[in-house]
């Protein structure tokens, strides 16, 4: 059965916002803020399995998410070296028999600020979120990103370029979603590190 690799990005430093958000929702092993971490996303999602076998076998790290839907698969996994998270995914690699480039590329499908939140809009972010609640007047930026495995990547470099609130981010699913907080020059500077890093992985255009 072929394997699609949807999604494949690196982290070298984990954000503590991140973590903490990782930690209301994984149910593996929580991460811890400055380590290293790999999400991995694939088609179809039941191989995801297979996949964390071997890299638990022969990589030293471990896994802090792993969801399986019939569609999509995803897997997150750290460790405090970067060389192991680096070895890791050359496990992953090497077992689906493909190159890092053979990932698909992410695809901002969504993006836009929004000024001042009004008070009822933020009590209902705040009915969804699992990460910081959004304040009435605070401004709020959206992204939605395809695959989903690549939201992740895009909310820790958001919370590396700005003094940001994260308020949610999903990684899995037919798309990924962050929204992020904050003081509008804050969010302006989280929307640009976020969009920057994602539009730097290369990869395959989707079909």
């Amino acid at each position: 059965m072929a394997i699609q690799l949807r999604a494949f990005a690196f982290i070298d430093q984990i954000q503590k916002q991140l973590v903490g958000y990782i930690g209301t929702a994984a149910k593996g092993f929580y991460p811890i803020a400055g380590q290293s971490a790999l999400f991995i996303e694939i088609a179809p999602g039941i191989e995801i399995n297979s996949i964390t076998n071997v890299v638990m076998k022969k990589a030293n790290v471990r896994p802090g998410a792993l969801v399986v839907e019939r569609t999509y698969g995803m897997l997150e996994i750290h460790s405090d070296s970067p060389a192991d998270v680096e070895e890791a995914g050359r496990v992953i690699l090497e077992y689906l028999g493909l190159k890092e480039t053979d990932r698909l590329e992410p695809q901002i499908l969504s993006s836009d600020i929004i000024e001042r939140t009004s008070p009822y809009m933020a009590q209902i972010i705040n009915r969804f979120r699992d990460g910081s609640m959004i304040l009435e007047d605070e401004t709020l930026y959206f992204l939605e990103v395809t695959p989903a495995g690549y939201a992740g990547f895009a909310a820790n470099e958001a919370e590396k370029g700005a003094d940001i609130k994260l308020v949610h981010a999903s990684v899995f699913g037919a798309s990924g979603k962050v929204y992020i907080a904050g003081t509008s020059s804050d969010v302006q500077a989280a929307k640009s590190a976020a969009e920057t890093a994602l539009k730097s992985l290369k990869g395959q255009k989707a079909k």
